[in-house]
């Protein structure tokens, strides 16, 4: 069994021993999940009833609505293919990290190490805890726990295909999400920290710093289960 003190004590050392290229990767990794994940705001108001009766208003929304469809359809398509790939690449790097000092490199690592699998494996992955959340938001956060470590275990091995990374996640986080909740709520002060200092604080310490040890846990929870690493 895994203890949190040890996992988070690995993660900071790896972080420190490469200092820089973790700040870059944990950027990147903000940036692209971040724009990937937010969502259209505007502002609500009270539409008239002569704008309601104007009958050019339909056909203006219809169009309106089919631009954001193309929209919605595009950003759909750069995230599964070259988001979600993006994403195995960052983690890639940080596991790779915990045993020598890697390099900005390995982000893309999944680009040229079976491409598909990684695309499939994420997508599954999003798709069955979007579901979760659908049905009630409690599922959801247990399946986010349960396929956790994908993108870990697909930037270990690339040949997995990805519905068996989501199996596999599965069978390592059984018996260990509720430590991996408590875990992350073990952060909660560092990201206060990072509110204090807007944000400065969150890009050159404690999100890096929470990736590296992110990649420590999955190391403590694989060799948990009884895998070589």
């Amino acid at each position: 069994m895994w203890d949190r003190a040890s996992v988070k004590a690995q993660g900071k050392a790896n972080f420190k021993r490469n200092y820089w290229n973790s700040v870059l990767v944990a950027l990147i990794y903000s940036i692209f999940f971040l724009a990937s994940g937010s969502t259209a705001r505007g502002r609500s108001g009270n539409i008239s009833r002569e704008v309601l009766n104007d009958p050019d208003f339909m056909k203006i929304l219809m169009i309106i609505l089919a631009l954001i469809g193309v929209l919605i359809a595009f950003g759909s398509i750069i995230k599964i293919f070259v988001i979600n790939p993006l994403e195995v690449g960052c983690n890639r790097f940080f596991l790779v990290n915990q045993y020598e000092n890697a390099t900005i490199g390995e982000v893309g690592f999944s680009y040229k190490n079976n491409y598909l699998n990684a695309v499939s494996g994420i997508f599954l992955r999003d798709l069955f805890t979007l579901l979760g959340f659908i049905l009630f938001v409690i599922p959801g956060i247990i399946l986010g726990y349960s396929y956790r470590l994908v993108p870990y275990i697909l930037a270990d091995d690339p040949n997995i295909k990805g519905i068996d990374a989501l199996r596999q996640s599965r069978q390592m986080m059984s018996g260990h999400k509720f430590e991996a909740f408590i875990y992350d709520l073990s952060f909660i002060g560092w990201y206060l920290l990072g509110l204090i200092t807007c944000g400065i604080a969150v890009a050159f310490y404690v999100r890096p710093y929470k990736l590296n040890a992110d990649a420590s846990l999955y190391i403590a929870i694989k060799r948990a289960n009884g895998y070589q690493g």
